[in-house]
């Protein structure tokens, strides 16, 4: 079920918000829960046993965790010293391997319907190769709607609670109801168990103020999908469907447009969902803060799909920064190399597994491991020559903060993400490196000839000044929403009936537009 479909829109969403206010206080969150794993069932149908896999596994974990701190807790006091020690080990040591079983069990199921298929093409080519006889066998898998973000979440989940970041749930409708909420199963955002749990396990009570917003959040998050990211898809389809067909120019304009299509689509639906979160009271996660404002590509990935961001820190960096083998490399540097080094060394081991674990996740291809390569390389190039940039600002005097000096560190970023989101669309790396090539050779193709007629390309160009205005109103941290719940009354509903008719007047559907699923929904 796709968050801009008439079904959503006017009869999952709309009826849900009925029943949700008619039922008791106290049993709200069970039209969530039901709701929930209705759209869940709607969609994926009976491969929804592996989120109930999912959710009972990690709620038994959690108990057994939570048993084993009960049960040393219980005796430490009356335990000497050194006893205390051993025995607070060896509970840490069975916390340990709880988790380990949450994590093979969860991330296991996700690398064996999403992998699989990567993983025997690619061995049994290079069986083929080396003339071994071994074949892994080529089997039907479906892979479950949304298993890559609720899999993140309910990890997240069991980790936390091994630290004692989160106290172990002991309500399973709560539980099951943070990893099935159908405003975040289908892209995300990956939601942390302390923020959304009790939020939407709690009743709430009708608020204008939230509708209201709620409202602006769906209108803005279908302007941006149905108006610009579908019809910027006729574009995008139509050269990277036929890669060799086309050279300078249009390979460069194609790339442009697929960075607005995937922008437009990811942070629409993510507006989308949290304006569906708001009907129930619900603050969901941001996802995107301006990314295309970023000065840097570290900036960017913190403004950029947040939530993974974050996840990947709390639980790839952070683990592996300050395990005893990253600290002796960095102190090994530090003494054989030199002090930068020292310091470098060891953030750039944990950073590459998680550019890895980030190119991975999007896709089982070797374009997506390349893609967080890329990013990686980027990364270390910052870490490596920071002492020289600091230098070249010294002698040449630029000021940093001046405003044609960001304007240039904002233009440097984007052109690298654009390249990096043309490795991101291209079908496969030799596509990337010949689409790549061809941008610097002479122009092939119509530009009147690629999908879109002139009304469509106004279409966008209008849409995508829109965009801009809007990005900079909330980088000089005008808030819109405030804007205009403070208009009159008369203005308001003007807004909001010009953005309908928008969205219904301009939306790429029906004669000559294909129907276009969210794009996340495939990660």
């Amino acid at each position: 079920m796709s968050y801009t479909s008439y079904f959503y829109l006017l009869f999952f969403l709309g009826a849900l918000v009925i029943l949700y206010y008619l039922m008791p206080l106290k049993r709200r969150w069970l039209v969530l829960l039901g709701g929930s794993y209705f759209f869940y069932w709607l969609a994926s149908g009976k491969l929804i046993v592996f989120l109930l896999i999912t959710t009972v596994s990690v709620y038994l974990g959690a108990l057994a965790m939570e048993r084993e701190q009960k049960a040393f807790d219980s005796v430490r006091k009356s335990l000497e010293k050194e006893e205390r020690k051993a025995r607070k080990a060896a509970m840490m040591r069975r916390k340990r391997h709880i988790v380990l079983a949450m994590v093979l069990i969860n991330v296991g199921l996700l690398a064996f319907l999403k992998y699989y298929h990567f993983f025997s093409a690619n061995v049994n080519a290079l069986g083929n190769s080396l003339n071994f006889g071994i074949q892994l066998p080529a089997l039907k898998l479906v892979m479950p709607l949304g298993i890559s973000f609720y899999t993140l979440s309910a990890v997240g989940y069991v980790i936390d609670v091994y630290r004692g970041q989160t106290a172990a749930d002991h309500h399973f409708g709560r539980l099951a109801l943070f990893l099935s909420l159908f405003t975040n199963i289908t892209e995300g955002p990956i939601s942390r168990y302390g923020q959304l749990a009790g939020q939407a396990f709690e009743g709430h009570r009708a608020d204008y103020r939230q509708f209201t917003f709620g409202a602006q959040l769906i209108l803005w998050g279908l302007f941006q999908k149905m108006v610009l990211a579908d019809r910027a898809a006729l574009l995008v389809s139509t050269v990277f469907g036929s890669p060799s067909d086309y050279s300078g120019g249009v390979v460069i304009l194609a790339m442009l447009v697929y960075t607005l299509q995937i922008y437009a689509d990811f942070a629409g639906c993510m507006d989308i969902v949290r304006g569906s979160g708001a009907l129930f009271g619900i603050e969901i996660t941001r996802n995107f803060h301006q990314p295309f404002f970023s000065r840097s590509i570290g900036e960017f990935w913190r403004r950029w799909h947040m939530t993974l961001g974050a996840w990947f820190k709390d639980y790839i960096f952070y683990p592996v920064t300050l395990s005893k083998t990253n600290m002796k490399l960095g102190r090994w540097a530090k003494k054989h190399l030199s002090p930068h080094l020292g310091q470098v060394m060891p953030t750039a081991f944990a950073l590459f597994f998680v550019w890895l674990a980030n190119g991975i996740w999007h896709g089982a291809a070797w374009k997506y491991v390349a893609y967080g390569m890329y990013y990686y390389v980027l990364t270390l190039f910052g870490l490596l020559f920071k002492p020289m940039i600091f230098l070249f600002y010294k002698k040449t005097g630029i000021q940093k903060d001046s405003r044609p000096w960001q304007f240039f560190l904002i233009l440097r970023t984007f052109i690298l993400v654009n390249i990096g989101m043309l490795l991101f669309r291209a079908d496969s790396l030799p596509v990337f490196a010949g689409m790549f090539v061809s941008m610097f050779r002479k122009t092939t193709g119509h530009w009147l000839e690629l999908g879109l007629d002139v009304h469509d390309l106004a279409v966008l160009a209008a849409g995508v000044l829109l965009m801009l205005v809007v990005g900079i109103l909330r980088e000089e941290g005008i808030c819109i929403r405030e804007r205009i719940a403070s208009l009159p009354i008369i203005w308001r509903w003007m807004i909001y009936a010009g953005a309908f008719c928008a969205i219904v007047l301009l939306g790429a559907y029906g004669s000559g537009y294909g129907v276009v699923d969210p794009l996340y929904a495939n990660f």
